[in-house]
């Protein structure tokens, strides 16, 4: 089907747009941007040089995806940001793209990114997480699938965020935080597993009664954190979601939130 461009708004002849996309007043498309099938930008929507956007997603007014990064560092590298398919990108927010350190800056599919949160350069989100209004995640920050942060939640650069994780709001963390928890207060905590979001994703009563387990013997030993792991993966191993718990708190490069 034929695209919808308002005659209000600049696409550069140099951009690559699929088929039955809406681009509407006062949008600006610059050069060396491809933007897939089926996706609509309302009014006023900036995508800028590098940008890479998939099928069947919703820009709302003001927001500025592809902008060059705030990074001091960068030199006017060759670098891109890319989003994946039917994700909702609410008004006024910022994905900025990489640097050298990685390259790009991904945003995966089925995310609902709520108004004025800002995705820093070499940034990775997953896919269906909801990240709400006014959330600041730093450069090259890591968001595993499903997992939700709240409202006004900072992110130090460089720190991860594991799958299903419900992050409360205005907290802010320079640490990780693994899968499957609740984080919040300050200074963060942990403070238990993420029952409610887990049940209704699915997860069976053993499988969360296992990790509820791999969490107590993480949060509650004396022993070091490598023990503490050995321990897990010793007593409740076999799991997909104990190995992911496991190779999470092992491979975290800032440490783990404090229980």
């Amino acid at each position: 089907m034929a695209n919808k461009i308002s005659p209000l708004a600049y696409v550069d002849p140099e951009a690559k747009i699929g088929e039955n996309c809406e681009i509407g007043p006062f949008c600006f498309i610059d050069k060396n941007v491809v933007i897939g099938d089926n996706n609509r930008l309302m009014n006023s929507v900036t995508v800028l040089y590098g940008t890479r956007m998939g099928n069947g997603n919703v820009v709302f007014p003001g927001a500025v995806l592809g902008a060059v990064p705030q990074d001091l560092k960068f030199r006017g590298e060759e670098t891109t940001a890319e989003i994946g398919d039917n994700n909702t990108i609410r008004e006024n927010v910022t994905i900025n793209r990489g640097t050298a350190a990685k390259g790009k800056t991904v945003v995966g599919s089925n995310n609902l990114l709520m108004e004025g949160m800002h995705v820093a350069h070499d940034v990775f989100v997953g896919s269906g997480c909801i990240i709400g209004n006014s959330t600041k995640l730093a450069g090259e920050v890591v968001i595993d699938d499903f997992a939700i942060l709240s409202a006004n939640v900072l992110v130090h650069q460089f720190c991860r965020i594991g799958s299903y994780v419900m992050v409360g709001g205005g907290s802010r963390t320079s640490q990780d935080i693994p899968p499957f928890t609740m984080a919040a207060r300050e200074p963060i905590k942990y403070c238990g597993l993420n029952l409610v979001g887990l049940r209704r994703r699915g997860f069976s009563s053993e499988v969360i009664e296992k990790v509820h387990k791999a969490y107590k013997i993480i949060y509650d030993s004396e022993k070091l954190m490598k023990e503490r792991l050995e321990e897990v993966r010793e007593t409740l191993g076999g799991c997909k979601e104990i190995d992911y718990i496991v190779d999470f708190c092992s491979s975290s490069q800032r440490g783990i939130i404090a229980g």
